[in-house]
């Protein structure tokens, strides 16, 4: 049976970005009979790199010490559910030009050379599999056109490190302009919701 990996990393309840994936990843799920593994980055945020981390996520299992392979341990089975996933499907909001705090932390955990990524003669190989990635981005203000589009470093460095990982077919969703009043927001939200329904219906 194929598996949708939800990621939400939104720490507040009724976030746009986390509500939005949900129902992407629900109808994802209905319409191909997929299981979706939800992983919150936002309310259970992985670790942050420390010394211990940083080197026991460099090294081989059978080469890392007790402490190393303890704080490992969260790593790895966070790689695991990337790897085994067929869809991804993740929701961020646009915080202070990028992504949450915990996201960052996921995609540290998840970034792992001879596991999702290698070097090889020819430059870096991503090594997750074709994928289709959804990565669905809420911000107050809009970023999509206009002299802020610069100012987004949330979606083209979620689609990089996606890309970077061997997952080409990333396709964005935008939630914007949500901060711009009553109206602005609940159109945005419609149309977020419209472009959902043709990802789902395709």
């Amino acid at each position: 049976m194929s598996t949708i990996l939800l990621v939400t990393s939104s720490p507040s309840c009724g976030s746009v970005s986390s509500t939005l994936a949900k129902e992407l990843a629900a109808g994802l799920s209905a319409s191909s009979g997929a299981v979706v593994v939800h992983r919150d980055v936002g309310t259970s945020p992985p670790a942050h790199l420390d010394a211990v981390l940083s080197s026991a996520i460099r090294k081989p299992a059978d080469q890392r010490d007790a402490p190393e392979a303890a704080a490992a341990a969260g790593s790895d089975l966070l790689v695991d559910e990337l790897l085994a996933a067929d869809v991804i499907v993740i929701g961020t909001g646009l915080v202070n030009f990028g992504v949450y705090s915990g996201l960052k932390s996921w995609i540290d955990n998840v970034a792992r050379a001879g596991r999702t990524f290698r070097y090889g003669a020819g430059g870096p190989e991503g090594l997750v599999g074709a994928k289709t990635a959804y990565v669905v981005v809420s911000s107050g203000g809009v970023y999509s056109q206009g002299p802020a589009a610069a100012a987004d470093h949330a979606s083209s460095y979620v689609e990089t490190v996606l890309r970077f990982l061997g997952v080409q077919d990333v396709r964005l969703v935008r939630a914007e302009g949500l901060a711009l009043g009553e109206e602005a927001a609940k159109a945005s939200i419609n149309a977020a919701r419209a472009a959902i329904d043709a990802h789902v219906n395709v």
